[in-house]
Formats: C-alpha cells, sequence, structure tokens
C-alpha cells in the first residue's frame, strides 16, 4: 500500500500540490476529474515526475449535469462520454484506476424507478468498461453517503453494480461514508475482497487520518488481510468553523481563487470552504503521520 491524495479539495497550481505531496511522503495522486484542466497531458507528467509522483488514477466530479441515473437521455450519453474522457486521461497519464460516483452528488431524491434507474446506470457503466478495456484502467464505484446520494450508499450495493457490469470492474469504499452508512466497516472490507480496487481515507468527522475516533491500525490489518496493495487516497473535507469556538482560526484563503462556479458549490456542498495553504498542508501532514508507521 501506498498513500495517495485527491486535488479538488483545493484548487491550486499543479506544481504546488505535487510539491506538498513529495514533502509529506506521499507516492501519488488521484487526480482532479476534469480532463480539460489537464489538457496538456506531457506538462501533467512532467509536474508530477518532478517531485517523484505518480499518477494513481481519478475521481470522476459529478456535478452540474453529470448523472449516470438521469431521466434526459442526452444528459446520460454526456456523462458516459466524460467518464470516458476521464479514463483516457488516467490512461495518458499511466495511472491505473477511475473511481467512479454513478449519480450527481447532490440529487438525493430519485427522478425514475428503482428498476429503470438500475437499467440505466449498468447500460452506461458497461460501455465505460468496454471502452476502459486495453487501456490499464479499473472501473472503481465509489458508495456515497444518504446525504450525497440516494443511489449507491454502501458497499454491498456497489458490488451488486460491480459484478453485472464486468468481471473486472471493482469498486472503491471510503471511510468516511463507510462509518455513516455500514454496519461494520470491517466485514464490509473482507466482503469486497479482489474487487477493492480503490480505498479513500478521512476520519470519521472527515478531517485528516488520526483527528476522529477511527481505529486505523484495524482498518490497515483488514486492508491487508484481503490482499489489498492499492492506495490509501487522501480525502478529508475540512469543516468550517465560524464560531469562537474555532480550534483552528485564520485557515480560510482570503486571496483570490480562481475556481469555476460549480467545483464553488461542490466545495460549499460537502460543508467546506478554501483554506490556506499552511492548514491544509498541516491536514495532509497529519494523515501522512498517522498512516505511513502502518503501511510501511
Amino acid at each position: 500500500m501506498h498513500l495517495s491524495m485527491h486535488n479538488w479539495m483545493r484548487v491550486e497550481p499543479l506544481e504546488r500540490t505535487a510539491e506538498r505531496l513529495a514533502e509529506c511522503g506521499y507516492e501519488s495522486i488521484e487526480i482532479m476529474g476534469e480532463p480539460e484542466v489537464y489538457a496538456d497531458r506531457d506538462e501533467v507528467k512532467r509536474t508530477l515526475g518532478a517531485h517523484g509522483i505518480r499518477c494513481w488514477g481519478a475521481v470522476t466530479l459529478m456535478l452540474g449535469d453529470r448523472d449516470l441515473v438521469h431521466a434526459d437521455d442526452g444528459l446520460r450519453a454526456a456523462a458516459v462520454q466524460y467518464i470516458k474522457d476521464c479514463i483516457d486521461l488516467v490512461s495518458d497519464l499511466g495511472g491505473e484506476e477511475i473511481t467512479i460516483v454513478p449519480g450527481l452528488v447532490g440529487k438525493t431524491k430519485p427522478t425514475a424507478g428503482a428498476e429503470q434507474e438500475w437499467e440505466w446506470a449498468v447500460s452506461g457503466l458497461r460501455d465505460i468498461y468496454e471502452h476502459s478495456n486495453g487501456t490499464g484502467v479499473r472501473l472503481a464505484l465509489e458508495p456515497l453517503n444518504r446525504f450525497e446520494t440516494y443511489f449507491i450508499n454502501r458497499g454491498a450495493q456497489a458490488l451488486a453494480l460491480a459484478e453485472e457490469v464486468g468481471g473486472e470492474c471493482g469498486i472503491c469504499l471510503d471511510a468516511f461514508h463507510m462509518n455513516i452508512e455500514e454496519d461494520d466497516v470491517f466485514d464490509s472490507i473482507r466482503s469486497a475482497g479482489p474487487r477493492l480496487a480503490d480505498f479513500h481515507v478521512a476520519d470519521t468527522n472527515r478531517m485528516a487520518c488520526g483527528m476522529g475516533h477511527y481505529d486505523w491500525p484495524k482498518i490497515v490489518a483488514t486492508l491487508k488481510e484481503v490482499g489489498y496493495d492499492g492506495a490509501l487516497t487522501n480525502e478529508f473535507v475540512p469543516s468550517i468553523d465560524r464560531t469562537p469556538a474555532n480550534r483552528y482560526p485564520g485557515t480560510l484563503e482570503t486571496g483570490h481563487v480562481e475556481l469555476t462556479p460549480e467545483l464553488a458549490q461542490f466545495i460549499e456542498d460537502h460543508g467546506s470552504d478554501v483554506v490556506n495553504d499552511e492548514h491544509y498542508t498541516f491536514l495532509v501532514r497529519e494523515t501522512a503521520n498517522h498512516l505511513l508507521p502502518l503501511i510501511r
């Protein structure tokens, strides 16, 4: 196992991201699923390589109209194409997996019947799966908690979907979401077995690992038990305390940050905001300090 990290939580030059990851002992990045942002793939590889960081994969940002279970045929087709473009991004960067959230994040009510939505998801993902064949990029279907999506909340649901998509289709489990939805986090990891293609880490309060009440030694031991040897991908989403009880005052970014309206809304909908470099680096390092001794 090794440490990886998402970069959608803080928009900044990739150079700074790679520099920070290297300084804190990370080996790879699970890059933000925005293929147009990383259109110059050679430059991305040069930037990562200069700091000894490789691309582990990417995560789909299901915002705006990106939804594999939307009632509109055209929007579903556009979501399929978007995910295919993300697979091409990962393939071009030499990555190994693509974490896929099937539905629009923040959409918590269905717009069609359960059987119809399942059929749409399976059909779209089979198309995506076929596109991924031969690229070396494995699909990893990720369940989210019920407050972010009604479609696929538990590992068992993701497994059922993956089994219908294809023999090599995997799943991604996320420790934060599991804390809300799973009866037993450790049994969920065991049930995933060889289909486990990615594992996202944040503590029970979605802060850096070690800042909540998770038993990380047991989680890592269970991952080793099932033979998982991929990334532990850091995906903390820092809460923003605007009260006098704030333990981390002065953490918000006060300078200008280039954010698309959609991504700004996405971050806000996750209960967060853009924090400054110092606090963000502190959280990146906290996870490394907590997990690296467990996986080395």
